[in-house]
Order: structure tokens, then C-alpha cells, then sequence
């Protein structure tokens, strides 16, 4: 485990699944429909229990150009600056429950902020950072 500083807010555009974790995959693909690919943008997956209905995921891309979600109508949310305790998986495609196992092992830390989402940093094609914000 390793503890990361994100010195800025990220403000992301993203799409919600309809169901988890079934829905996840439909909602990254709905994602990349919408948002164009850039080589400069953020890709990331954020989940964590909502209103009593259990586990929201929402598949999300870093807004880059400002604006740029009210032109395509898309959601907003922010991902909180600060520290963050991650672990990263290398060509977690052949192991896909391997993020799951990873975030179970994250949220055995006594000092996460209850509010923060569980967060896949997409990397690249092979490799995810999971990771959830600590207490302030």
C-alpha cells in the first residue's frame, strides 16, 4: 500500500450504472460513447454505498476543457483533493476481481473518510490504482 497526494480537485464527467456490480461494464461503455477519447484525460471508476440502495458505481473522465459537461449534458462530480491510500494492479484485465479483492483489503484502514468513493485511476490499458481518500 501506498499513501498518494492529490494536490488538486478533479472535476469528472461521468455516467451511473444501473446496477452494481452488473452494470458496471455497460456504464464505461455508455462513458466512451459520450465523452471523447483523449490522451490527455483522466479515466476513472468511482463507487461507495448511497441512500440505502447499496453500492452506486459511476464510470467517469476528467472534464478537461471547461464547460465541456454542460455541452454534452453529462454529470459532474469532484474528486477531492487530498491524501489517499492506493494500491495499484498491473494488467488487472486478466483478473478482474482483483480490484474488488483490492478495495476490501483498502477499506480494513481505520482512517478513511466516510465520505469519499472507492477510486479506479485508470492508468492506462493495463493498469488501475485503486485507491479511497483518508481522513482530513
Amino acid at each position: 500500500m501506498e499513501t498518494l497526494s492529490l494536490t488538486n480537485d478533479i472535476k469528472v464527467m461521468y455516467v451511473t450504472a444501473k446496477s452494481f456490480p452488473d452494470g458496471i461494464l455497460e456504464a464505461r461503455q455508455t462513458l466512451h460513447k459520450v465523452i471523447p477519447f483523449a490522451t490527455n484525460r483522466k479515466y476513472f471508476g468511482l463507487s461507495r454505498p448511497e441512500d440505502g440502495v447499496g453500492i452506486v458505481y459511476r464510470a467517469a473522465a476528467e472534464e478537461i476543457n471547461q464547460g465541456e459537461a454542460e455541452q454534452i449534458n453529462c454529470n459532474t462530480l469532484v474528486i477531492k483533493k487530498g491524501n489517499y491510500l492506493g494500491i495499484t494492479i498491473s494488467d488487472y484485465m486478466h483478473d478482474l476481481s482483483s480490484i474488488g479483492r483490492t478495495f476490501k483489503q483498502l477499506l480494513e484502514s481505520p482512517d478513511l473518510d466516510p465520505q469519499g468513493y472507492c477510486v479506479e485511476w485508470y492508468l492506462s490499458k493495463k493498469d488501475v490504482k485503486c485507491m479511497i481518500r483518508l481522513k482530513d
